[in-house]
């Protein structure tokens, strides 16, 4: 699996490289800037790319501004943000487009390198993740009408949904019967007007949900 990562830090984009080379993946380019980035997937074409938000000249949101270019460019490649900020505006637009391949995480929160990976290939494989965190930031900005509907424990089903969770770790971490998970998953595609479609992914259109409203 072959991977471009973009990130100004030195050392950051060297233990990245290294991490994932030693994680199994394909390292074909590790950049510092936007323009570099956007080469870089140009002539290289990975699976994923792992980019920051907040890039050179001005630090402030070239990369995330990069990677919506990317999507635009090549939607078929899988993109993750990591970063230590919520770029609100840019982070709705990235994540109210095309949601298969797309992840967005904080990088204090990233505590687990297995995990990690494991993130990194769900996202290339054309999953998404999300960090609670951001899901909660831009909840707070971007709160949908519907939302008010559900439930608290509702809530904290969609919540673990936005991770990735399956309906047994829901169950797991909330210490439920996975019948009651399906229940409350139910339940919630139906108070968000989520109807079943082979082209839809209705869990990540949930989430996302909260983020168009």
């Amino acid at each position: 699996m072959r991977v471009v990562i973009a990130e100004d830090s030195v050392l950051l984009r060297e233990g990245l490289a290294r991490l994932l080379e030693a994680g199994g993946f394909t390292v074909a380019a590790a950049v510092a800037d936007a323009d570099a980035l956007l080469s870089a997937v140009d002539e290289h074409r990975p699976d994923l790319v792992v980019v920051d938000v907040r890039m050179p000249p001005t630090h402030r949101d070239e990369g995330i501004r990069a990677a919506l270019v990317l999507r635009r460019r090549w939607p078929g490649i899988a993109v993750l943000v990591l970063s230590q900020y919520v770029e609100e505006r840019y982070a709705t637009e990235l994540l109210s487009r095309e949601t298969s391949g797309v992840g967005y995480l904080l990088k204090d929160r990233v505590a687990d390198v297995t995990e990690f990976l494991d993130v990194l290939r769900r996202v290339a494989a054309g999953g998404a993740a999300l960090d609670p965190e951001v899901v909660a930031q831009l909840l707070v900005r971007h709160r949908p009408d519907p939302l008010d509907r559900l439930t608290a424990r509702e809530r904290q089903v969609l919540t673990l949904m936005a991770e990735g969770r399956s309906n047994a770790g829901i169950a797991g971490t909330l210490v439920i019967t996975e019948s009651a998970v399906a229940k409350h998953v139910n339940s919630i595609f139906t108070k968000l007007e989520l109807t079943a479609a082979d082209t839809d992914h209705r869990r990540v259109l949930a989430v996302l949900r909260f983020l168009q409203a």
